[in-house]
């Protein structure tokens, strides 16, 4: 008999997971729960994964619960596959009763994310309202220093209302045996702070740290809402066919086999085959290219297709699970656990500093008055407690998040949205830009960008001509070719029109015969033509038999896509390669206009990823992979490479959603730009670490020799915080970088 055992994973949603190092901490504790074989805690995501064998799956899942309610008992565990589940019922309730074929965002899932906004902001406002609250009562506390127990109370008071949630963190964590963190420390300096009357000092350290904490809670909060909200992706519903009746059901709930059909307008929510109906599918959302193609009869389709015009009626080919779709979002899912989290810095250092200045000033407190003579206990330990007072961290606590912060708020500025500092920081250490091409490099939009007449009619009657033709089409080809000519055209001049699937259109226009469409068309008409060498689209026009010319459309390269790949190589990336789905001859002669290293072309979302991996497997561990996209298909590279970039104005949602940064209005220049911010914010902030440090350590010696006073210590820690965050509010003026980017583009050209 076998002894083998089944491997089963388990999913679970921590709500209320607020900071990455419980996730940490709760991934260090599960993973040494009895019967775990493996544990993921995906901060971002606030997913807790692991598997276990399956006869220990009750055991396990209890002990787990368990052990993250000991750690951390504010989070709230939630089964994600029966939240999952929960949601596609409400999601398909809610569309039944909509009645909204056409719409198929969720009303339900709209108002749930909705909530999560309000609720960050209120969290936000709540914090505010403290912070002014105990500033006021501060001040009234200093105004009447004369009327001690007065000030007194007033301090105290303020004390609470800004600290008590950090006291009662610091109790918690002391309780379970977490010793030396933030909080410990920030609740020791400040309890010290009062205990030898400096009122003032103890509420202005908490009160510097909360608003430290409040700025850096909102960077992370914008991080995390990305990734999660990469779930709009999925399908909302399906409409199955039952025995001649349309039921609106789970897309979980169809199986292989089963008719589904799709209204104009709606996403294709399962892979299958067309087996009733013809329509026009937009594949941008898988492709990255913004063509739409024709299916028909016997046509396979994909999950996240959206139909545009005709009503199909599908037969499922593969159950939602192994759909297109749900691939790419395990991929996503996937690439985003392989990422390490970035921990900030004043966690790392707290970890040895802390312990190190409580257990110096404990020493120092006790030791001398017992080994040296004439010293008493009363003064070493008001000496002690000077040390903690100055040691502790303010400057960096509150500077190191503003300095990121500032930065991400000089980059919005420009246009680039950063939704975290340690993005910001990573693009200083980028060695590697990856790029789709359709909507990234190039504009995204189909033009017309060559006018060739054979001397039968000028440019503007070819155009003119053509336009006409194409009158009533609305293939994107023909949108182009109508917005080209720009003027009006008179339908009264088009007669017979008909549309030769596969071929283009034949007319009657002002009494003459014309042929507008593809090469095939002009031998199907016997026409001799000529042969483009153009890169794009050709569109053949032919009048009564006679060849008079053709049309070159394309999607066109953005104008500073050329000069900031420039400049990317200028700022020290070693390698700019582009990734795309197009076809060979289109993605190199794109490649050779840019001066890209490397062009890969007709890739699928899946072998991105892997272009992505072997590059991950040749850099240095220091050396970081930026990507740039835009589609639902470059969704797993962004979440793969250390920095994803989508461009925020054609880009789909999915991407924006995955993607690390964001240019909102597709220039990508910006981008060069975005890395000299970066490149200024690490510097300001290296400033004020070696500055903080400096001074702390200077009137740390000071105090433990009994050379530095209360003033001085208060000096030591506000006055080196304030001078901090002034250093700061350098980052907010980048008015020059801007222009040393376009400075250096102009001595390129």
């Amino acid at each position: 008999m076998s002894t083998t055992q089944e491997t089963v994973q388990r999913e679970w949603i921590l709500e209320g997971l607020d900071c990455a190092n419980c996730a940490r901490k709760i991934e260090n504790g599960v993973q040494k729960v009895n019967g775990v074989t493996s544990c993921n805690v995906n901060f971002i995501t606030k997913k807790l994964t692991l598997e276990t064998e399956g006869k220990m799956l009750e055991f396990v899942t209890e002990s787990v619960r368990k052990k993250v309610k000991s750690l951390e008992p504010h989070i709230q565990i939630i089964d994600a596959a029966a939240g999952k589940r929960a949601n596609a019922r409400v999601k398909s309730a809610g569309q039944m009763e909509s009645g909204q074929a056409g719409h198929l965002h969720s009303s339900h899932d709209h108002s749930q994310r909705d909530d999560d906004h309000v609720h960050g902001q209120g969290t936000t406002r709540k914090t505010i309202y403290r912070l002014i609250a105990a500033a006021v009562m501060a001040v009234i506390a200093y105004l009447f220093t004369d009327q001690y127990w007065l000030s007194f109370a007033f301090y105290v008071v303020a004390y609470v209302v800004i600290g008590g949630d950090i006291l009662l963190q610091a109790g918690r964590n002391l309780v379970r045996g977490q010793l030396f963190d933030e909080y410990f420390l920030m609740s020791v300096a400040t309890l010290a702070a009062f205990s030898i009357g400096e009122y003032p000092e103890g509420v202005a350290v908490m009160l510097f740290y909360q608003i430290g904490e409040m700025f850096q809670g909102i960077a992370v909060n914008r991080s995390r809402n990305s990734i999660t909200s990469l779930l709009d992706i999925r399908p909302d519903a399906a409409n199955l066919l039952k025995n001649g009746e349309v039921q609106r059901v789970s897309p979980e709930d169809v199986q292989v086999g089963d008719h589904i059909q799709v209204r104009p307008g709606e996403k294709i929510p399962l892979d299958g085959e067309v087996i009733t109906g013809r329509s026009m599918v937009d594949t941008s959302a898988l492709t990255g290219e913004s063509v739409p193609r024709s299916v028909d009869e016997g046509e396979q389709v994909l999950s996240g297709m959206v139909n545009k015009n005709g009503v199909l009626v599908v037969e499922v080919k593969k159950e939602f699970g192994e759909s297109t779709v749900s691939k790419i979002l395990e991929l996503v899912q996937n690439a985003s656990s392989k990422k390490a989290p970035t921990e900030k810095f004043i966690t790392k250092f707290s970890r040895y500093y802390t312990p190190a200045v409580v257990i110096i000033a404990a020493l120092m407190a006790v030791i001398p008055p017992l080994v040296l003579g004439g010293a008493t206990f009363t003064e070493w330990i008001y000496r002690a407690t000077i040390f903690l007072v100055i040691s502790c961290p303010c400057a960096l606590v509150v500077s190191i998040p503003l300095g990121f912060f500032g930065g991400i708020g000089s980059a919005s500025k420009i246009g680039v949205l950063i939704k975290g500092g340690n993005y910001l920081e990573a693009l200083n250490s980028v060695k590697y830009t990856v790029f789709d091409k359709t909507g990234t490099l190039t504009k995204g939009s189909f033009k017309v960008t060559g006018v060739f007449p054979t001397g039968h009619l000028n440019e503007t009657d070819l155009l003119e001509t053509t336009a006409l033709a194409e009158l009533h089409s609305t293939h994107p080809i023909a949108e182009s070719v109508k917005e080209a000519f720009g003027g009006h055209l008179d339908a009264s001049r088009v007669d017979q029109y008909e549309e030769i699937s596969g071929h283009g259109i034949q007319a009657i226009i002002d009494g003459q015969k014309v042929l507008a469409g593809n090469a095939k068309l002009m031998q199907l008409g016997d026409i001799a033509f000529t042969q483009s060498d153009n890169i794009g689209t050709v569109v053949h026009l032919a009048v009564d038999g006679a060849y008079v010319g053709h049309l070159i459309i394309a999607d066109e390269v953005k104008g500073n896509s050329a000069s900031a790949l420039a400049e990317l190589k200028k700022l020290g990336v070693k390698k700019r390669i582009m990734l795309t789905g197009d076809a060979k001859a289109v993605a190199e002669a794109v490649g050779k206009q840019l001066g890209l290293d490397e062009v890969h072309a007709e890739l699928l979302p899946q072998d991105k990823v892997k272009k992505v991996e072997e590059l991950v497997a040749s850099k240095t561990a220091k050396e970081k992979i930026l990507f740039v996209g835009d589609g639902i298909n470059d969704t797993p590279v962004l979440a793969r490479a250390d920095v994803g970039v989508a461009m925020g104005g054609l880009g789909s949602d999915a991407a924006i959603e995955a993607a690390d940064i964001v240019i909102m209005n597709d220039d990508l220049s910006k981008l060069p730009e975005a890395m000299m911010i970066a490149r200024r914010t690490r510097q300001i902030v290296w400033q004020n670490i070696i500055f903080a440090l400096g001074v702390k350590a200077m009137f740390l010696t000071l105090g433990a020799f009994g050379i530095a006073t209360m003033w001085e210590a208060v000096i030591a820690d506000v006055g080196v915080t304030l001078l901090a965050v002034l250093n700061v509010m350098r980052v907010l003026k980048t008015d020059k970088i801007p222009n040393r980017a376009g400075a250096a583009s102009a001595q390129m050209k």
